[in-house]
């Protein structure tokens, strides 16, 4: 038996806790998250959320900070919405109990990090993000209206096609992870809310949690929707380099504080690289480490910022301090050795001012949509923001629509179908096969290109999707697996949109094409079923 709500959310990050809490006042919210609601990208964000503030910041100067490291790529109309709703967000934020940093006068403290032109990033020490979510969350679980499916994953979205016009979505089939089985339940909703956030897992390497599989662009993308720019994965500069911690990020607010990038030799290197130097755009600055570690056959490259007072830096990073001190390094004496990690989605699915997707019925927003704000390159401290603005957007537009869409009758959808599905007794498919895949977006899909990489990669990801699809069918889903489906789907994507790009700008770099041509000045677009074109904005 199908059950139904109003809005299904599928994501507890901060776009989809924004979006349920500005929603719920005028339906049934039912979030869907695949581990505890806590544990999500948003959590993990250590720098902040940009917001202009100061009384000699202007909309003006963040507007075109954005657009700088977009490179060409910012769709304006979106950059403009972002900046001039940001202070509205976040006093709407605060009203749900963030408490930011403050200074000695009560004034918001304001950070600035690489590609600003001002200190204008809210930040509660260097954990912002799990700030952000406590507030969020506490106000979500006390609504009435807010139903959390904590330890669920949705498996696939649920379209039907309607005669005589285009396909709707009426929700998806989610996976109960903790019952032992794989027992599937059908959810419909009169809106469907993708906010799953990034895909960092499908790199060896990167700074998100072990939630961040690419689901809510996988799902999308097999249901048809269009997806956009998943060439522009960044990878953030600084990730701790040690055998035992994983994926553990420094914030870049200690660049924004002085911490200097140097060799493992001592000799600081940035100015080679960029005018800049530390305070460089995301993508110049790994690239610049990524050329170093190459250059010098360094494992890693430092961060310094032993020349700042220990009180200081315990002060302003005590995560950070913490954490390195566990590892044995003791960030107020001793460089911190780092290298760089995926981080960022830049791409996604494609939606347009208020978070409509190209499919009836299914939303998006956060990491998992391609809104237009951020480009071919992140600015730092906007992700949290957009996701905020559109969450929000995306609940005012649907809030005034809920109404005409309750008078649609229920429909009739299929039960979930499992084919011949039986217990697995040789998981370690599953486990070879993500290893391989993760490795092989490493090696051929990472900071740097080529075509003859990419040529690699895909050959390489198409017998493991063959595999993968072989297996699927033939035993019960579990989180792993459709994880593993999920991230081959997007290095698909990744890979596809990356070979349809003949330049190199913002994080899409290749030694074939290394410089800028304004003839690919525009989207990678691609959907089910059609290769990656380049579409004007």
């Amino acid at each position: 038996m199908a059950i139904t709500s109003d809005f299904l959310v599928i994501g507890s990050g901060v776009a989809g806790l924004t979006f349920a809490l500005d929603v719920a006042d005028r339906g049934e919210v039912i979030i869907v998250t695949k581990r505890s609601a806590e544990e999500s990208n948003t959590r993990w964000a250590q720098g902040g959320i940009a917001t202009v503030l100061a009384p000699d910041d202007t909309f003006e100067a963040h507007i075109q900070d954005t657009l700088v490291a977009g490179a060409g790529l910012c769709h304006d109309v979106v950059v403009d919405i972002c900046v001039r709703e940001a202070p509205e967000r976040m006093r709407e934020l605060m009203e749900r109990g963030a408490q930011f940093d403050r200074e000695g006068d009560g004034t918001i403290s304001l950070a600035r990090e690489g590609g600003h032109s001002a200190r204008r990033v809210l930040h509660v020490a260097d954990a912002t993000g799990r700030e952000v979510e406590r507030a969020l969350l506490e106000r979500a679980r006390a609504h009435p209206n807010i139903r959390f499916l904590e330890h669920h994953m949705a498996i696939d979205l649920i379209v039907l096609s309607r005669f005589g016009g285009p396909d709707v979505c009426v929700g998806a089939y989610v996976l109960d992870t903790e019952r032992r089985g794989g027992e599937v339940e059908t959810y419909l909703a009169r809106a469907t809310i993708l906010a799953s956030g990034g895909a960092g897992k499908v790199y060896l390497y990167t700074t998100n949690p072990d939630v961040a599989t690419g689901d809510g662009v996988a799902m999308a993308y097999r249901a048809g929707a269009e997806i956009a720019n998943m060439e522009f994965y960044q990878f953030h500069p600084t990730c701790l380099f040690h055998p035992q911690a994983k994926n553990f990020l420094i914030t870049e607010a200690l660049r924004g504080e002085g911490a200097i990038l140097r060799l493992p030799d001592g000799t600081a290197f940035m100015e080679r690289f960029d005018p800049r130097k530390e305070l460089a755009p995301r993508d110049i600055v790994a690239r610049a480490i990524d050329f170093e570690m190459k250059r010098t056959g360094s494992e890693h490259v430092l961060l310094d910022i032993t020349h700042k007072p220990a009180s200081f830096v315990r002060e302003h990073f005590p995560t950070i301090y913490a954490e390195c001190l566990r590892w044995g390094i003791d960030i107020t004496a001793q460089p911190i050795p780092v290298v760089p990690a995926a981080h960022y989605m830049c791409g996604g699915i494609t939606t347009d001012l208020h978070g409509r997707t190209t499919i009836p019925g299914l939303w998006a927003v956060g990491e998992c949509a391609c809104t237009g704000l951020h480009g071919a390159n992140r600015l730092a401290s906007n992700s949290l923001l957009e996701g905020m603005v559109f969450g929000h957007r995306a609940a005012v537009r649907l809030a005034a629509t809920i109404d005409e869409l309750r008078q649609s009758p229920a429909p009739e959808v299929p039960a979930w179908q499992a084919g011949a599905a039986v217990p697995s007794d040789e998981e370690v498919v599953v486990t070879h096969d993500w290893d391989e895949l993760r490795r092989t977006m490493w090696n051929y899909v990472g900071i740097v290109r080529s075509d003859a990489r990419l040529r690699r990669a895909a050959r390489r990801i198409a017998l493991l999707q063959e595999e993968i699809r072989e297996y699927y069918w033939r035993h019960f889903v579990t989180r792993d697996l459709l994880e593993l489906r999920n991230i081959a789907t997007v290095a698909e994507l990744i890979v596809s949109c990356a070979a349809a790009r003949h330049e190199s700008r913002g994080l899409h770099a290749t030694i074939d094409y290394p410089n800028t041509n304004e003839r690919y000045a525009t989207d990678t677009v691609t959907k089910r079923g059609v290769p990656p074109h380049l579409r004007g904005r």
